[in-house]
């Protein structure tokens, strides 16, 4: 297994994540954790994984100074684009997340790494760089692909017989991440040099309504009750992915 990128995939990826309600989901609720985490100073950011620079936009429009870093030119190339479209400048730097340590010396005040785990051959290799690239005071915004979700929804589904061979791998050419995070294992792997400060489900309910329900809903009501719930003790390990905000030790 080797690192997946998207180059072959870009637009699928974004009209498939971003072009209805699981996209608007995500965002509101990534961006609802950032509002309460964060000062109201601007920081120096590191995307790392950027994609096509929905959260990097956004950060920029908070008034933060924005590297984003993506391996995969069409999607660095979108996110190029969103920007100048919204006459907002940012950084760019096309290479893996391998390549950082070595290129950036300084710092970030927060290193944002949502939804890059997942596509990794060997996912606990990015936790030291992630470590070395964000400052002592800073902040780690990072959001995973939830394994358990993807258990719950294969019990749902009655798929016993891919849960008993524990292939959890989403195929070649599929947009299932393939290597879902069991939160238990990330977070025993982070407790040396981070401290966990606040997490989330996100789409904690969306993903097992019936597409019937799913269809007829209006989205606003959607994204308030995933906020009010994403948090919430009982639901918040069912969502789809996981977000948490870190400290360093």
């Amino acid at each position: 297994m080797t690192d997946r990128h998207f180059d072959e995939l870009a637009s699928r990826f974004a009209e498939k994540i971003y072009g209805g309600a699981k996209g608007a989901i995500r965002l509101a609720v990534l961006q609802a954790d950032l509002t309460e985490a964060l000062p109201q100073r601007p920081l120096r950011v590191l995307d790392i994984g950027a994609g096509l620079g929905h959260m990097s936009l956004w950060l920029a429009e908070q008034g933060h100074q924005v590297t984003l870093a993506e391996p995969a030119a069409p999607m660095l190339n979108g996110a190029r684009q969103r920007f100048a479209e919204a006459g907002l400048s940012a950084e760019f730097i096309q290479a893996p997340w391998q390549d950082l340590p070595a290129q950036l010396k300084q710092p970030y005040d927060l290193v944002v790494c949502h939804a890059v785990l997942e596509w990794l051959a060997e996912p606990q290799q990015i936790l030291p760089a992630l470590h070395q690239l964000c400052a002592p005071a800073g902040w780690l915004s990072l959001a995973f692909y939830n394994k358990d979700a993807l258990i719950y929804r294969n019990l749902l589904k009655g798929h016993f017989r891919k849960l008993r061979s524990e292939h959890y791998a989403g195929e070649k050419q599929s947009l299932t991440p393939q290597m879902p995070l069991d939160p238990r294992q990330l977070a025993a792997q982070l407790e040396r040099h981070w401290q966990v400060e606040s997490r989330s489900g996100v789409r904690v309910f969306h993903d097992y309504m019936p597409q019937a329900f799913q269809a007829k809903a209006d989205l606003a009501e959607l994204v308030e009750m995933e906020l009010a719930h994403r948090r919430h003790p009982s639901f918040a390990g069912l969502g789809r992915y996981l977000h948490w905000i870190c400290r360093p030790r």
